[in-house]
């Protein structure tokens, strides 16, 4: 088995209920995911992440588990994962699912125990969340979710205190100053890879614990169990991975790595805003300076980078200048915004301009990282603003111009979520059977660039480093519009340029370390005029984009 087989894989993240409907419940499930993964395949996708699937009242989608070890039976059963796992592992595709260790719903018989004295089972659990006579702790813990919550705690009338929570007031974030909380998640975390799984996307993990005088993130308790999880994971099932969640400056996510002994891979969130503010100034600089300061990791672990996911565009870490640029720029209308971020898909954000869409995946596949597809993107589907919360880019997945766009049998009014039904993104429109048909679509150009990137293991395991690119106009000095970057590993090279304005550019590269060599573009197979002495130049059509092997 190859430990690190993460380092060149392509993922796809996918909402099971929005992705294919096998029983004509109006609801996506196991058997419908099955029934879709020659599809993964064809696409060029290495591994899945799942979001939740356990059972849960559903409030946050998943997210609120009242129970760790089954299957949500509007999912399906423990013997459907299985099966999805053995036919996944088949066509060689490998699965991960979201681990949620920081809370439950507070419908979980733990918390049900938890508040209620008179219950059977208090005294286990009574110190299985964090409870307190006031409101008064930890006040310098933030508010992630500044649209819905008031505060991090909230008064139950049944236990006569207050109990803590990070995110929504019905998902109570567990206590992991218990060691019973601690091994219970092991336990679970056991169940499942003993049944097969490849790995989780952890959730929510800066969290874990809270302290008096901190903003309750980041800290060395939090590191401590996560190295202990990681131990107990490569103990259980060497070859599996562990992919953190931590919205965090990459400075304080780098410790989520640890010395190669805490998490395999850590989602890069502050590169996301980034590339989009990249995009709608055409200047590379916010590019450039997150990763510049973006810290050296050990060589057992990876970055996974993303253009879109199931949440909201995150705007958490720019600057107020800069978030009320991209609100008016990229949402103008309110219903496209959420908290500190915005509600959108890939292809509305960026006004359903081919040309956009490619080069932020060509950002995407040759930045260093794992990259994330979203379900849908690689079609453009578009997405509901007026649907509540984050529902509005968890529509169902559009296969066809049939009923309920191919993706269930069952009558419309049941459906977990309408379709997308518009002018521009609607079904009729926007499909994979449609996009199959057709060789110049955007499915065939994304399901190329995934081919590409794949043989290109530089891309996988290469460092960067990045060019200077002269303006022709103003010999001498930099043109910010084009991002100019050698990807390299094992003595050979990969240069990307891309052009991030909307009006043509020239890329005039100092590439004499390669002189004598004859770029050939890897998307196309041309090859190009040799490198010489002198500055090589490149023309670039608007938001054009180059993969050249060196």
């Amino acid at each position: 088995m190859t430990i690190e087989w993460y380092k060149n894989a392509v993922f796809y993240e996918v909402v099971v209920r929005a992705f294919a409907d096998g029983n004509g419940d109006g609801i996506g499930d196991l058997q419908g995911m099955i029934s879709r993964l020659d599809y993964i395949r064809e696409l060029g996708i290495d591994c899945i992440w799942l979001l939740p699937i356990y059972p849960s009242p559903l409030r946050d989608d998943g997210y609120d588990v009242s129970d760790f070890y089954q299957i949500h039976p509007d999912y399906g059963t423990v013997e459907d994962f299985r099966t999805l796992l053995v036919e996944a592992h088949r066509r060689g595709l490998r699965v991960i699912a979201d681990l949620i260790p920081n809370h439950t719903s507070d419908q979980h018989p733990w918390f049900q125990a938890s508040r209620d004295p008179s219950h059977p089972h208090h005294e286990k659990y009574r110190d299985w969340y964090v409870w307190s006579p006031t409101d008064q702790r930890y006040e310098q813990a933030r508010i992630i979710f500044i649209d819905y919550e008031p505060s991090n705690w909230t008064w139950d009338e049944k236990r006569g205190e207050y109990f803590w929570h990070r995110f929504f007031h019905h998902q109570p974030d567990l206590n992991y100053d218990n060691p019973e909380v601690q091994a219970e998640m092991l336990e679970i975390v056991r169940h499942w890879l003993e049944l097969g799984i490849d790995g989780f996307r952890v959730d929510a993990v800066p969290y874990l614990f809270e302290r008096e005088g901190t903003n309750c993130e980041n800290l060395p308790e939090t590191h401590a169990y996560l190295k202990l999880l990681r131990a107990f994971v490569d103990r259980v099932a060497p070859g599996t991975i562990l992919l953190s969640e931590a919205n965090q400056w990459p400075e304080d996510v780098r410790p989520y790595l640890g010395e190669g002994d805490e998490f395999h891979m850590n989602f890069h969130f502050p590169l996301m805003p980034r590339i989009y503010l990249a995009l709608a100034r055409g200047d590379r600089t916010p590019i450039l300076n997150i990763l510049d300061r973006t810290p050296d990791i050990p060589g057992s672990c990876h970055w996974a980078t993303f253009l879109r996911n199931h949440d909201e565009l995150t705007l958490e870490m720019v600057t107020e200048e800069e978030r009320q640029f991209m609100w008016e720029f990229y949402a103008p209308e309110p219903r496209m915004r959420l908290n500190l971020g915005i509600r959108r898909r890939l292809a509305p954000l960026l006004d359903n301009d081919r040309e956009r869409i490619e080069l932020a995946n060509s950002l995407l596949f040759t930045l260093p990282g794992a990259p994330v597809l979203y379900y849908g993107d690689e079609i453009g589907m578009g997405d509901n603003i007026w649907l509540e919360d984050r529902m509005g880019v968890r529509t169902p997945m559009q296969w066809n111009a049939g009923p309920n766009a191919g993706f269930s049998a069952a009558d419309p009014a049941d459906l977990y979520s309408p379709v997308i039904d518009d002018e521009v993104y609607g079904y009729r429109r926007v499909n994979v059977e449609a996009q199959r048909a057709d060789p110049d679509s955007l499915w065939h150009r994304m399901r190329h660039m995934i081919a590409v990137r794949k043989e290109q293991s530089i891309l996988g395991y290469g460092d960067v480093h990045f060019l200077d690119a002269a303006d022709m106009a103003h010999p001498g000095s930099t043109n910010p519009a084009v991002l100019a970057f050698l990807r390299r590993h094992d003595g050979e090279t990969l240069l990307s340029v891309n052009n991030l304005s909307a009006e043509p550019q020239t890329a005039i590269l100092n590439l004499s370390a390669y002189a004598g060599r004859s770029p050939t573009d890897v998307l196309d197979d041309t090859a190009l005029p040799p490198v010489g002495e002198a500055p090589y130049t490149l023309e670039l059509g608007r938001y054009g984009y180059r993969w050249l092997r060196l």
